[in-house]
């Protein structure tokens, strides 16, 4: 498939790029410095702001899917589902956080009283954009909440899925790492299970 990546550059953008080659997937990065990420094969790398969204649907356009891997609070949902759909793209994934899954029956972690403060203004513009999805009727949109940690680890392809609940592991931490969270991520790409929905990813 031909995959847009918006925000290729990040932490979570990169190794998704490294999950999408090792499967032969074609991929515009698309980054304000798209310079950084070198030359690799099945990559190429387009200077692009999620803010712009006129350009960002000429960027778009032609691809099967978008994934988005931007921080919360730089981007816009409404300026990226537009454009989305004025580029003709059918499907938009969305790397998304922790933040809006229960911990309890009714009680969202970024509610619960030992959230630390300063996490709460990206969580919250997370929050915002899986409601903004939520009411969208014609994309095929999918966003994928990581755990509580969220870390550069280990590729080991053993991991459990859930919905909206926060997954926490026989150890008591509730932690995914990035390489994971990229093949489940890919995993949703080739064989959509999760189409207008929320789900996690966690050990």
């Amino acid at each position: 498939m031909k995959i847009a990546l918006i925000g290729a550059t990040g932490n979570v953008g990169t190794r998704l790029i490294s999950e999408l080659r090792r499967r032969k997937h074609q991929v515009t990065a698309i980054a304000r410095h798209p310079e950084t990420l070198g030359r690799q094969d099945g990559v190429n790398p387009v200077a692009g702001d999620v803010q712009n969204e006129k350009a960002l649907v000429a960027v778009l356009a032609g691809h099967d899917a978008v994934i988005h891997s931007v921080k919360f609070l730089s981007t816009d949902p409404a300026k990226v589902i537009t454009a989305t759909k004025a580029a003709k793209v059918p499907r938009l994934l969305v790397v998304g956080g922790a933040g809006s899954l229960e911990v309890a029956p009714g009680l969202t972690l970024v509610n619960s009283p030992d959230f630390p403060a300063e996490y709460k203004p990206e969580t919250l513009a997370g929050v915002k954009f899986l409601d903004v999805l939520r009411e969208e009727k014609e994309l095929d949109w999918t966003f994928l909440s990581p755990c509580l940690f969220f870390v550069p680890g280990e590729r080991t392809g053993t991991f459990r899925l859930g919905k909206d609940q926060l997954l926490v592991g026989a150890d008591g931490q509730s932690r995914i790492s990035i390489e994971d969270f990229a093949i489940a991520l890919v995993d949703e790409l080739e064989k959509p299970k999760h189409s207008r929905q929320r789900f996690t990813v966690g050990y």
